[in-house]
């Protein structure tokens, strides 16, 4: 195994950041990353004389070198610290001082490393923190928040993993966010978006968007200036337990079709969420269930007129929005029923003429429609003998 080879020559190995504060928390961690005193050089050496495949990424420069092993990708970064930081990225310098390198971490609970004989080193007292459910930077908020300024959006996604309820924060943490609001500016779209898709879909989110307002964030990552607060405090109500997609939930803030677009200019969303966003806003308010015995009616007629393959999810995302869970289940197994005439049985029955065919065919596609979909052909072809 690895760390035996890593053992042969004295380095150092250690499960480090994420992983450990997963496995500390009882949870199976996504991937596991390592870190060690020893450099990438001395990396490439050790695998390639054991044989071990090694992936070509680009990590290198910053000190990560990915090995291949039993169809894991493992990732080991050498110790270092960071010598010059632009709130973007980092030139690194290598080193074998843990603490350097935790110190260098955003998070006290990412901070810890633990030895592979289950021994946790822990320099900022981010296991207290776990266990408190606190989340606090390491060192001075504002000199980590300028190192990288996504910074400030991954104490948000992670205080919405890890904080048990909401408002408990540093009023110190708050100002330093605050006073480097600006620096998001800066932030590529793409990066985040990541952040704040994982923000939509963790705890406390209302709480957390009406901070981004506070803390005078929302403007630099592509939120309305005027956010709709009081929707989202009443969607966030709704989606309990519907896992709807991080679209759905941030939609509740827009007010137009505009702030979809203006989220797009600023983060590049994927095509597929900006029609989300842009569906949403303008169908969340007209198209709602009927009242009656045919709940989802509304919702079905919308799907069986539209022309556009993925509706269906769309509808489905308008149903979460609305809270509608019954509905939604509902949803989830009908299937599209098909239109069971075609032309071909009407040129059996004697309608020749193709313009004649599709008028007829619309007349009863709007019987069938009516019906609820439940005529069959034999019905609708003798409704067509009336018509």
């Amino acid at each position: 195994s690895f760390p035996e080879l890593f053992e042969k020559k004295n380095y150092e190995l250690r499960i480090a950041g994420g992983a450990v504060r997963d496995l500390l928390s009882g949870m199976t961690p996504q991937d596991i990353d390592f870190a060690t005193t020893a450099t990438p050089a001395e990396m490439k050496e050790l695998f390639t004389s054991a044989g071990v495949r090694l992936i070509n990424n680009k990590g290198e420069k910053h000190g990560t070198i990915t090995a291949r092993l039993h169809e894991q990708n493992f990732e080991i970064t050498t110790l270092r610290i960071d010598v010059v930081t632009d709130g973007r990225h980092a030139e690194v310098e290598f080193t074998t001082d843990w603490e350097k390198d935790a110190e260098r971490r955003d998070l006290t609970v990412n901070s810890m490393f633990l030895g592979l004989d289950g021994m946790l080193y822990d320099f900022f007292n981010g296991y207290e923190d776990l266990k408190n459910k606190k989340i606090r930077f390491v060192g001075k908020a504002s000199e980590r928040i300028q190192e990288d300024y996504l910074r400030i959006l991954r104490y948000f996604r992670f205080y919405g993993r890890i904080a048990e309820k909401p408002g408990d924060h540093e009023p110190s943490t708050l100002q330093a966010i605050k006073e480097n609001a600006k620096g998001l500016a800066g932030i590529s779209g793409e990066r985040i978006w990541v952040e704040l898709k994982k923000i939509l879909l963790g705890n406390h989110v209302n709480h957390l968007v009406r901070l981004m307002y506070e803390l005078d964030i929302a403007q630099y990552i592509g939120l309305p200036l005027e956010g709709n607060l009081e929707e989202l405090d009443r969607v966030t109500k709704n989606i309990q337990n519907l896992c709807p997609k991080p679209m759905t939930v941030l939609v509740s803030l827009f007010k137009v079709k505009d702030d979809v677009t203006n989220l797009d200019l600023r983060l590049k969303i994927s095509k597929e969420e900006k029609n989300l966003g842009l569906f949403l806003v303008k169908h969340r308010h007209e198209l709602i269930k009927a009242m009656g015995p045919e709940p989802l009616r509304p919702y079905q007629d919308f799907i069986m007129d539209s022309r556009e393959a993925n509706t269906n999810s769309k509808i489905c995302e308008l149903l979460i929005y609305q809270g509608e869970e019954h509905l939604l289940r509902e949803m989830q197994q009908w299937t599209v029923p098909s239109f069971p005439v075609s032309g071909h049985d009407l040129r059996k029955m004697g309608v020749s003429s193709g313009k004649e065919i599709g008028t007829a065919l619309q007349q009863l596609r709007d019987e069938w429609k009516k019906s609820g979909y439940h005529m069959d052909k034999e019905e609708l072809l003798s409704c067509l003998k009336k018509l």
